[in-house]
């Protein structure tokens, strides 16, 4: 089984989104650089995926993820990023994109459900006027990838002085 027909362009999740709607099925949408798959982003795919029938998740490109978290980001290409996403059980789509914000993407697909993370406030997110509805999802408590790379970086390694 492969999960590389998750990996969707734009126009293939457009044609997705039309079928839903023609179908009276409900789209959510949710977007990140997903560097580093931990439980908190489970958690907000779980969450976003039980508030419709289809979840398409747009993923920031390499050139967009260093100029929001700098140069040493990301840890894993845009490649390797979609496919782990795209094994998610709770994943229906990937769609990647270019610029810094989804907000293209968003105007474009116009979810019924759009979810972010609760540390974004309502008045902050992007996209929010081309959605049926905003939902803010908390967050798990010490999950972070910027939290796991400083962990890693304060671990001796193995066998090294």
């Amino acid at each position: 089984m492969t999960t590389k027909h998750k990996i969707v362009t734009l126009k293939r999740a457009l044609a997705a989104r039309g079928k839903a709607a023609a179908t009276g099925k409900k789209i959510v949408f949710t977007n990140g650089c997903f560097d580093v798959i931990h439980s908190g982003h489970v958690w907000l795919l779980e969450k976003s995926r039980s508030l419709g029938d289809t979840l398409i998740v747009g993923l920031n490109s390499d050139a967009s993820v260093r100029r929001l978290k700098g140069p040493s980001r990301p840890l894993n290409s845009l490649n390797d990023r979609a496919r782990v996403l795209a094994a998610l059980e709770a994943v229906d789509m990937v769609v990647p994109f270019t610029a810094d914000t989804p907000y293209e993407l968003i105007r474009a697909l116009r979810p019924d459900i759009l979810v972010k993370g609760s540390d974004y406030a309502h008045g902050e997110i992007v996209g929010r006027e081309f959605s049926g509805r905003t939902v803010r999802v908390s967050l798990v408590k010490g999950r972070s990838t910027t939290r796991l790379i400083k962990k890693m970086g304060s671990k001796k390694r193995i066998g090294r002085p």
